[in-house]
């Protein structure tokens, strides 16, 4: 693999895109930790916690949707960081549309490490949403 980073996050963006979700998750190494603060639990370690995060995702979106910007490797060969167009659309049709980064960590062949960052905060329904979800699993676990 010339830049496994791109190759494998490319590759995985594109199961997302499709509704692959188990094909999805096949990218992530068994002990790789997600962070994204879109999530209900915004630290996911493991391939369990991945895997019930995007349980959530799947049966939040309608579609997910990512055009990449620009990719920068990073200088371990292993890294990269995708800045990406995000354009989902929710179950209920609510389209999100917003810019997003992904920082990529692999071990060369499986994702190891995911953070994303978005330029702003939750707010509004979106907020609202996130915080009930994080609540409930505050108080359910």
């Amino acid at each position: 693999m010339a830049d496994p980073a791109y190759e494998i996050g490319d590759a995985m963006f594109k199961a997302l895109i499709r509704g692959d979700k188990e094909g999805a998750i096949a990218f992530f190494a068994d002990d790789a930790v997600i962070f994204d603060p879109h999530y209900p639990q915004p630290l996911m370690r493991g391939k369990a916690e991945i895997r019930a995060g995007l349980d959530w995702g799947f049966g939040s979106m309608k579609t997910f949707g990512f055009d990449t910007k620009h990719y920068f490797p990073g200088k371990d060969g292993l890294s990269g960081v995708f800045e990406v167009d995000t354009h989902h659309v929710l179950r209920i049709g609510k389209k999100l549309d917003f810019p997003q980064v992904f920082v990529v960590e692999t071990d060369g062949r499986k994702v190891t490490a995911l953070r994303a960052y978005e330029p702003y905060g939750p707010n509004g329904m979106g907020g609202v949403f996130l915080g009930i979800e994080r609540l409930k699993k505050r108080i359910f676990g």
